[in-house]
């Protein structure tokens, strides 16, 4: 079990000390105020409004819980001193919550990545066949397993509740910083490092070949027709270029923060760090990863590819010209 200093990340690192319990408590409030305008961003612009995969559901859930913790923090803030269901909460169940969220997050990262992973893995092999409304109810069953099983590791893992404990007694309050996180991004980032490196050339190329338009209100991108025939995607020199350019035209801030965070070494709270941009993010890098390794199974007019909110990797693969709209428009619904 990793131990947990209070000087990892904690509020008397984030300027304030928990004697002074009003100014850390509006501190937090507005940290999960932020984060949560910043998960209604992304919410607000994905192409498609409904739960059709594991992280879909997860970062609807996520969202929610995050607005449950500022319920929560509010609440507290204002009575001080209440009792409910005959439990005493006070200013420092604020802190609690916030170290109980923390942790939970902390490990959330690994059990959501692999199942997004198992998920697209059998849907794009079609082993199952399950209706939508079947689909969405196994999602919903599967998201709420994994925060169960999570919160009940850390609630009954020892080595965190000691720590938990004898935090409240000694009345600090420090926050967890997650390794999981770190250990997703730095291989993402050096797998889109090397990528880029054994493709740059032709990277630069479909960079500066591709047009940029707008169809049915949303961005197409226009590949030169002459590189994908027959709509089949099964060739390496082809395929990575394009995963490469679809990805970075659509993420590449987020990378450029990612890069910044992992040299500088920024210790960011676990509460923080696991956000809806930061899934989506994954997500699309897990389904570029599953497209490349599935890319003798691309053929596009049958092959049924994840649903990404915010990258139409379909209508990427697709050689688009002025004259072919209306195939076009069956192929990337």
């Amino acid at each position: 079990m990793t131990s947990f200093s209070s000087d990892s990340c904690s509020f008397q690192n984030q300027l304030h000390q928990t004697n002074q319990p009003l100014d850390a408590t509006f501190l937090l409030f507005l940290i999960v105020l932020g984060k949560i305008l910043l998960n209604i961003l992304p919410l607000g612009m994905r192409r498609k409004n409904s739960c059709q995969n594991v992280m879909e559901c997860f970062c609807v859930s996520l969202a929610f819980v995050d607005f449950l913790f500022l319920v929560n923090i509010s609440i507290i803030s204002y009575f001080r001193d209440f009792v409910l269901l005959g439990i005493r909460f006070t200013k420092y169940h604020i802190c609690l919550f916030a170290q109980i969220i923390s942790f939970t997050y902390g490990f959330l990262h690994y059990p959501v990545f692999l199942v997004s992973c198992i998920d697209y893995c059998l849907n794009f092999s079609k082993l199952t066949e399950l209706s939508s409304k079947c689909q969405k109810v196994f999602y919903f069953l599967a998201v709420i397993l994994i925060w169960i099983s999570v919160l009940a590791y850390v609630l009954g893992e020892p080595g965190i509740y000691q720590s938990l404990k004898a935090q409240t007694i000694s009345y600090q309050c420090p926050v967890h910083v997650s390794i999981q996180s770190y250990c997703l991004s730095l291989p993402t980032m050096i797998i889109l490092f090397m990528a880029f490196i054994t493709s740059w050339s032709e990277v630069i190329t479909l960079a500066q070949a591709i047009q940029i338009t707008s169809y049915m209100n949303e961005p197409i991108l226009y590949f030169p027709s002459s590189s994908l025939p027959s709509y089949i995607v099964n060739s390496k020199r082809i395929l990575l270029p394009k995963l490469i350019v679809c990805f970075l035209g659509t993420w590449l801030p987020l990378v450029l923060l990612q890069v910044f965070i992992l040299l500088l070494k920024v210790q960011i709270p676990a509460y923080i760090e696991l956000n809806i941009p930061w899934l989506y993010f994954v997500n699309s890098f897990l389904i570029a990863t599953i497209c490349w390794f599935n890319r003798h199974k691309l053929y596009l007019r049958n092959t049924s590819l994840p649903i990404d909110p915010f990258v139409n990797w379909k209508c990427c693969f697709i050689p688009l010209t002025m004259h072919n709209f209306g195939q076009i428009e069956s192929l990337c619904q």
